[in-house]
């Protein structure tokens, strides 16, 4: 195993999956990759003129993230495990599946909310969603 992808959302509950993705990583001396997928600019926005307190709002968010992000790596470097921080915006699972394979990467780690049936019915699961579009295999983690 060279390299592991771990995507997260920023959360407090992060701290465990970057736990458990540092521990394997530092096993198999692998390298790991921490991905932020942020939000995609709403289509009113985009690049051409829209309000310019709502660009104000998502750049300040994004530069937030990436603050964020680099702590989280700075944190593993210091531990000395090999890691880079990566955000992306688009759509969470198609983004996962696209830098896995850039990167070629042989595991992704996901942590897993506990979520009812309800909730599972109108949004599902990202993580039957990343398994059902990807060969690399998935290790999900309870948070």
């Amino acid at each position: 195993m060279k390299s592991i992808l771990v995507a997260i959302d920023l959360e407090e509950s992060n701290y465990q999956l970057i736990d458990q993705a540092a521990m394997i990583a530092e096993k198999f001396e692998a390298k790991l990759w921490l991905l932020h997928i942020a939000s995609p600019e709403p289509e009113f926005i985009g690049r051409a003129a829209g309000p310019k307190y709502l660009r104000e709002v998502l750049a300040h968010d994004l530069r937030d993230d990436h603050k964020k992000l680099q702590e989280l790596t700075n944190g593993l470097k210091a531990k000395n495990i090999e890691a880079e921080g990566l955000m992306v915006q688009g759509p969470t699972i198609e983004m996962i599946v696209t830098e896995a394979q850039k990167l070629d990467c042989s595991l992704l780690m996901i942590g897993s909310h506990k979520h009812g049936f309800l909730f599972k019915a109108f949004f599902g699961s990202t993580a039957e969603d990343l398994m059902s579009h990807t060969s690399i295999p998935v290790m999900v983690v309870p948070l």
